[in-house]
């Protein structure tokens, strides 16, 4: 197999090399390079120490040289380099309770999560491939190094990178790991939200989001997401569902685009469901006002995982938004727009259509023409520049003061009345009409 590397790696290995260092391209890069993908990154291993790594080039970082990692600068572009190392106990689930640095590359690998992640390659030696690493990439399969119950032991976070890598890569997960992942999953507790949501975020924008539901089966999403794992096995007994909650949701993100706010909003668009669940007298469950307690349940969420602020905001509008029959006109497509944004609205519609797919499929060609024919009306709206918030009006605030008004709250409620009018007729978008009108409703207030 050709390894094609970078002219900067190349240049790096050759360095550490012909200063008597063994050196290699290690992990993730070796993995992709061998199954024909382009790299995101490069990651160097070696036998010197990073003393001696800061010693041979100019500008270096000590990124994480207590774990023996030293970040290289070289064409203006970092690297980061590790020395081999032996760990520790991990008491706190994450960090070694010391690194021993060692020259024999075996010991290095032997400490890595996966096979597949641990092969390394070197120009000079080859390759090294201590644990099968390239034959589970021909079987597409995720195995660890070693006893998957002591890697994840060391770091719980690699449960959720098992998922992740099955994700992205749709390889199936070996049934030892399986069965460690279960038994320990209550270790999950020990990470932080921030590396948690770095791991949750990748298997969503991954080629098959749908695999959260693997977080379920074992045992995982109880401790991450509790309200998600709950949807599982709830009930949607009525003419317009086919899976339960839980199902409806993997199938509804699996039919999303690949685009991080809309995949967020779509699992999350049904999470309220088992605290609404009602059942009428003819034996139909109905989950009245699900929308307001997803978006609830959906905000605590993010906030816990520390997602941004923005994302938030944008993610729980599409949640409280999601279930919204829109009409087929101009006024009613405006009005939701007015909610959510011109951004938000034509990703709303995206959802509409994932949530309708994954639901009873008799029922779908109709919601698609629908949503298809709202879909026209909104380009048509944008094409024309149409208005409808109250910051396209020709007239402000400032405008409606000098006519008598006070500041505050009747400004916005006039304002608001005179954009349902633009809503409706465009043309009336007219400064010497808003302003008449305006007239006209101070007159009325007296």
């Amino acid at each position: 197999m050709q390894f094609d590397l970078p002219e900067d790696i190349i240049k790096i290995l050759g360095i550490l090399e012909d200063n008597g260092y063994e050196a290699y391209v290690a992990g993730g890069a070796v993995r992709d390079i061998i199954m024909g993908r382009i790299p995101h990154d490069y990651d160097v291993a070696t036998s010197a120490r990073p003393e001696e790594i800061k010693r041979l080039f100019s500008k270096t970082i000590d990124t994480g040289i207590k774990h023996g990692t030293v970040t290289v600068v070289y064409n203006k572009t970092g690297y980061e380099i590790t020395t081999f190392r032996e760990d520790g106990q991990y008491n706190d689930g994450r960090h070694p309770d010391r690194v021993e640095y060692v020259t024999n590359v075996r010991s290095d690998v032997k400490r890595r999560d996966f096979t597949i992640n641990a092969m390394m390659f070197s120009p000079k030696r080859g390759l090294v491939d201590l644990f099968g690493g390239r034959r589970d990439i021909s079987n597409k399969l995720i195995k660890c190094v070693g006893n998957p119950e002591i890697r994840f032991r060391e770091d719980a976070l690699r449960m959720l990178r098992a998922v992740r890598f099955s994700a992205e890569l749709g390889f199936r997960i070996d049934f030892r790991v399986e069965k460690a992942i279960k038994k320990c999953a209550a270790l999950i507790k020990r990470v932080s939200n921030e590396r948690i949501l770095e791991e949750l975020n990748k298997i969503l924008l991954s080629d098959n989001p749908d695999y959260i539901r693997k977080l379920n089966e074992y045992n995982l999403l109880r401790y991450i997401i509790p309200q998600l794992a709950a949807c599982f096995g709830e009930p949607q007994r009525n003419k317009y569902h086919i899976y339960d909650v839980g199902e409806h949701i993997m199938h509804a993100v699996k039919y999303t685009p690949k685009d991080y706010i809309i995949r967020w909003a779509t699992l999350m668009h049904d999470i309220g469901k088992p605290c609404t669940s009602s059942t009428d007298q003819n034996g139909v469950i109905h989950f009245y006002g699900h929308h307001r307690e997803s978006r609830r349940i959906a905000t605590d969420v993010l906030h816990r995982l520390r997602m941004d602020n923005d994302s938030i905001k944008s993610i729980t509008i599409l949640v409280d938004n999601h279930d919204v029959r829109i009409d087929r006109t101009q006024q009613a497509v405006k009005r939701i727009m007015a909610r959510t944004g011109a951004e938000l609205f034509e990703k709303l519609l995206e959802i509409q259509k994932a949530d309708n797919k994954a639901k009873n499929p008799v029922y779908y060609p109709e919601k698609e023409k629908r949503i298809n024919a709202v879909y026209d009306i909104y380009r048509q709206i944008l094409a024309e520049d149409q208005p409808y918030l109250v910051s396209h009006l020709v007239v402000n605030g400032n405008d409606l003061i000098k006519l008598g008004y006070r500041p505050g709250r009747d400004i916005g409620d006039v304002l608001k009345k005179l954009v349902d009018e633009v809503i409706i007729n465009p043309k009336l978008n007219n400064r010497d009409y808003l302003l008449k009108r305006a007239r006209e409703m101070r007159i009325r207030r007296r």
